[in-house]
């Protein structure tokens, strides 16, 4: 199973730091992934590091977000700063590997004005 959290409400400009933590898998093998979704809106992908540690970013969160791995740990990281109202959703991680995938439960995260 895979679990998120580090949500929150934080103001504008702020930090939150996400952890998805999995267990009962091989976690090390496995992409993991971070997607955010807004109400009434599909979730969309926003950052995601490879088994072999290769990060990449959607442009909205490039150069504020920094995702990251401890495979000692079975835990990936999105650290978030500079925070924007626009980064107000619900945020989810995926595990996957081929055919198999694992979600988290969402973490809210509140950014005010």
């Amino acid at each position: 199973q895979l679990q998120a959290s580090g949500g929150g409400l934080v103001e504008a400009g702020g930090s939150l730091n996400l952890s998805c933590v999995g267990s009962g898998f091989m976690f090390s093998k496995y992409y993991i992934g971070w997607y955010r979704q807004y109400p009434g809106e599909p979730r969309e992908l926003i950052a995601f590091i490879t088994s072999s540690g290769k990060t990449n970013y959607e442009d909205s969160v490039k150069g504020r977000f920094t995702v990251s791995r401890d495979n000692a740990k079975n835990t990936v990281n999105l650290q978030m700063n500079s925070l924007k109202s626009e980064d107000t959703a619900v945020y989810y991680c995926i595990a996957r590997l081929n055919s198999s995938a694992y979600w988290g439960q969402g973490t809210l995260v509140t950014v005010s004005s």
